[in-house]
């Protein structure tokens, strides 16, 4: 029998020792894996605490400029309630352009003074008369 027919014989016997070993991951393996993704979100949390703490907690804005409140209309599109001294101002963004829409004395909201709000229509006609005086 030559060398060549020999080795042909033994390749069914290759095949089940391949088949026999083990191909998994060990509990090992995943303890470790489960320890590592422990750890980078305990280092996340531990670095969101402290820019927190490095910020002091403040509120965007210091000294006589401060955001107040904010709502988004919109992908790009914003309302922001801006302190500045002792006024509120109503500041519309959108891109490309910043506009003041209203002012406020600093802590009162519409309708404070006594008076009833008047309807959206009435507010917005009000506010286009105004604006063609000017």
């Amino acid at each position: 029998m030559p060398v060549s027919a020999g080795l042909f014989l033994l390749f069914p016997m290759l095949a089940q020792a391949a088949e026999n070993a083990a191909p998994g991951l060990s509990t090992g393996t995943y303890l470790q894996a489960t320890l590592g993704l422990l750890l980078i979100v305990g280092l996340l949390l531990a670095a969101a605490w402290a820019a927190r703490k490095v910020a002091g907690g403040k509120a965007f804005g210091q000294g006589n400029l401060k955001v107040v409140s904010g709502i988004a209309l919109g992908p790009k599109e914003r309302i922001v309630l801006v302190e500045v001294e002792d006024q509120w101002l109503v500041i519309g963004i959108v891109p490309g352009q910043i506009r003041t829409l209203h002012r406020l004395p600093r802590g009162s909201t519409p309708g404070d003074d006594g008076q009833a709000i008047p309807p959206f229509a009435q507010w917005l006609q009000a506010l286009r008369e105004r604006r063609q005086d000017v």
